[in-house]
């Protein structure tokens, strides 16, 4: 099955894109999804994190405190490192297992981090949804209610959008308006329709 590999900075559009594509009934595996899951309670990620962090990182009801745990590892490399080294392998294998469970011509993969973590290599083609950094920063705040600094804190945590548009093979440009995505992704639908074949 032929994977397209989706990813581009936060607040960049990759929820909105990922959703035109599923109109297109194509299946998505979403890191992020998979991350959530990973960290619910009672899973086995929850519990290497309250090891490795305290148990502080864990809410009243069990649940992660995500807050908590953004500020600690944004503000200290070794401490996002040891999150990296539990997270990324438990992401990576869930997502190779749905993906091995998919029979449709092509999927989306979506992963926001693929170019930091070096995986170009699990998927065919890689997508990238771009916009200028003060429109990340607006959109953000306005969905997750943080203020500037830490967003441009996460923002820092990524690859610039300079080298990541280098390992574009396609780049979906989202400074416009619902129907300009939609005809980007249409087009790119029809292409990629082509390539699984």
């Amino acid at each position: 099955m032929y994977k397209v590999g989706l990813t581009g900075g936060i607040g960049c559009g990759k929820s909105t894109v990922t959703n035109l594509f599923k109109q297109h009934d194509i299946p998505v595996v979403d890191a992020d999804v998979i991350a959530h899951a990973l960290v619910a309670p009672g899973q086995k990620a929850l519990s290497q994190i309250s090891t490795t962090f305290g148990s502080g990182m864990i809410n009243p009801d069990g649940s992660l405190n995500r807050a908590l745990l953004r500020d600690c590892v944004f503000q200290n490399a070794e401490k996002k490192r040891q999150l990296e080294s539990i997270m990324h392998p438990l992401v990576y294998a869930e997502i190779n297992f749905q993906l091995s469970r998919l029979s449709s011509p092509y999927a989306i993969v979506s992963i926001p981090l693929l170019i930091e973590t070096q995986m170009q290599s699990l998927v065919d083609y890689i997508l990238v949804i771009d916009c200028p950094m003060e429109m990340q920063i607006n959109r953000v705040k306005s969905r997750d209610k943080l203020n500037d600094s830490q967003i441009i804190a996460i923002i820092n945590n990524q690859v610039s959008r300079t080298e990541r548009l280098i390992y574009a093979h396609s780049i979906i440009d989202n400074t416009k308006d619902i129907p300009h995505l939609s005809e980007q992704v249409n087009s790119l639908h029809d292409q990629f329709l082509k390539q699984a074949k």
